[in-house]
């Protein structure tokens, strides 16, 4: 399984999924269309977006896989205009890293 982490990773996400055994690639800079081929969004899993401000990669990744399932790991909220194209949404406030990364993987 792979996922990309797009954005900080202030609250040890990545590292959770790492420690499950999952392929873990940060991308690098904002996430647009280069640094997401990049970073291999077409065969990813999942797309997990840290920064709201990359919001506006969500249909960019879509459409290079329209099989990526996108979690929002943030205390702040989705853009309403991306509300709808997110699989999950989640606070961090509210759900540890190593909760989410057992979700996301099924373990």
């Amino acid at each position: 399984m792979t996922v990309l982490i797009a954005g900080p990773d202030e609250d040890g996400l990545g590292d959770a999924l790492t420690d499950l055994g999952v392929e873990l690639v940060r991308v690098e800079g904002i996430a647009n269309r280069d640094t997401l081929v990049d970073a291999g969004v077409e065969t990813a899993e999942t797309l997990v977006l840290t920064d709201m401000d990359d919001a506006s990669s969500i249909p960019v990744a879509r459409e290079a896989n329209p099989n990526i399932r996108v979690v929002a790991y943030s205390r702040d909220s989705l853009p309403e205009y991306a509300r709808g194209q997110a699989d999950l949404s989640v606070d961090p406030d509210l759900l540890a890293a190593d909760v989410v990364a057992e979700e996301l993987v099924g373990a």
